[in-house]
């Protein structure tokens, strides 16, 4: 059984794509997604194993989901500001062979957290492999070029998404910030209530626990803007310890505004 939060996700989710008027196999496909008893079981565990296990704060369901709604965002505003993905500038697909990519990399960029920590994007890319071939053999049906290309775009998503190797398509570039941008309190609130003595990963359920918000919208001078909103200024943590770091490794860098306010005082420019 899903959670509310998970179902809500969902329902925003299945909205925001179909605002990006993707064709009828795509939708059908999103929603395959989020169905898949083997996707929702794997993320189930990942999770388990992150905050049972290792005192890690959410790596499972509504996590990969976030991700995926960020992703999305993103996407859109990227295209309505007239900017390419890798796939469409490579004339390799089109901007809904990038979506596909996104949105499968997206709900399986964790499932390595299953395994262990260490290394667990490099788990995930070989755990994702048979469920990306599956999902794309129906979308792709008859097309092996297309087929292997959004596969290898969504595994070096995957791969990429730790900020820790080098990527190179807009897209991967996407997924990583995407990930970074799930911080709110809500992802450190069971690791918080479970905690019993301090443990490896602390500071990441506090300072998440004071991100209020995360939004993202359509920027001034860029085509994305980011705001991190905070009760206090421990969250500054996740922004410049996490969040700037993978920014920092991102293709997408050059298309973000970035802020970060404590207490709704003044807004702290980062980019």
């Amino acid at each position: 059984m899903r959670s509310p939060k998970e179902l809500a996700l969902d329902v925003k989710i299945m909205d925001t794509l179909k605002g990006l008027n993707p064709s009828a196999r795509a939708l059908s496909m999103g929603r395959g997604i989020i169905e898949d008893l083997e996707i929702q079981g794997i993320q189930e565990y990942a999770n388990t194993v992150s905050i049972k296990r290792l005192g890690f704060n959410d790596h499972g369901p509504v996590h990969m989901r976030t991700v995926a709604l960020n992703s999305l965002i993103m996407l859109g505003l990227l295209r309505n500001a007239c900017i390419q993905t890798s796939l469409e500038r490579e004339e390799c697909g089109l901007f809904e062979d990038s979506l596909i990519a996104l949105l499968l990399s997206a709900f399986l960029h964790d499932i390595g957290m299953s395994v262990g920590r260490q290394d667990h994007e490099l788990h995930s890319v070989y755990m994702a492999y048979p469920i990306l071939d599956r999902f794309l053999r129906q979308v792709y049906d008859g097309d092996m070029q297309k087929r292997v290309t959004v596969r290898s775009l969504a595994l070096e998503c995957i791969s990429g998404h730790m900020g820790n190797r080098v990527i190179h398509s807009l897209e991967a570039g996407i997924l990583l910030i995407a990930d970074g941008c799930d911080m709110t309190k809500g992802r450190a609130r069971i690791p918080m209530a479970l905690a019993e003595a301090p443990r490896v990963g602390d500071i990441h359920k506090y300072s998440a626990n004071s991100i209020e918000e995360v939004r993202i919208s359509r920027g001034i001078e860029q085509p994305i803007r980011i705001d991190i909103l905070m009760s206090s200024e421990v969250g500054l943590f996740q922004v410049e310890e996490v969040l700037l770091g993978k920014i920092a490794s991102s293709t997408a860098k050059r298309y973000l505004e970035l802020y970060a306010l404590v207490n709704q005082g003044e807004p702290k420019r980062y980019l």
